[in-house]
């Protein structure tokens, strides 16, 4: 019990001290036009995460500890700040460009990931490896509420992903999607091989 109070006053303490260094952010945080969407993606993602912080403290916390977090907040606030992005760098293989995401975008990783979509709903998952974006000069995709994109998935084309999807791991789609749907990915294939008898040798 006083070991985990202990851990509680000092991750209490790191935030506060962490609250310095992101005070430019917290100022673009609570004066954004965007101010409120911002706050439904911080109470999501604490929700997700089981955490039970208050303001300002959920947001310094997810600053400090979740780089992924950053890119959506600079997105949200449309900022290249150089000054903010060198107090909290974000995840440099995480691009988002995509003109306009409804509140509550949840990136479990955001590692090598590209979020090119016309527009993304409320309360979606994009898990890593994941590409998002156009073929050749066509429009790009369309993507509903509450979709879940799994680690690997490709999406591209003039399609539309509907309300309620789940895109399976390493999927590659490129035609429509009704609502409430899961895509699998191929099944793996087995190849097995003819043994090779490489114990016969020429006489020379």
């Amino acid at each position: 019990m006083l070991k985990t109070k202990f851990r509680e006053i000092l991750l209490y303490g790191l935030l506060a001290i962490n609250g310095v260094r992101g005070l430019p952010h917290l100022l673009a945080f609570y004066l954004h036009r965007n101010n409120s969407t911002i706050r439904a993606d911080i109470k999501r993602w604490l929700n997700l995460m089981h955490k039970d912080f208050f303001m300002p403290f959920g947001f310094i916390y997810l600053m400090v500890f979740y780089p992924q977090f950053r890119n959506l907040f600079y997105y949200r606030i449309e900022s290249d700040n150089f000054l903010l992005r060198i107090l909290f760098r974000e995840v440099r293989t995480l691009t988002i460009a995509t003109g306009k995401i409804g509140e509550g975008l949840f990136l479990p990783h955001g590692f090598s990931t590209t979020i090119g979509a016309v527009s993304i709903g409320t309360n979606c998952n994009i898990n890593h490896n994941v590409t998002i974006g156009t073929y050749g000069d066509e429009p790009r995709p369309v993507i509903g509420d509450n979709v879940i994109i799994n680690a690997g998935a490709v999406i591209f084309g003039n399609i539309t992903i509907g309300n309620n999807v789940v895109i399976g791991a390493n999927a590659t789609v490129n035609t429509n999607i009704p609502d409430n749907c899961t895509v699998f990915p191929p099944p793996s294939r087995v190849m097995k091989w003819a043994k090779t008898n490489n114990t016969d040798k020429t006489n020379v």
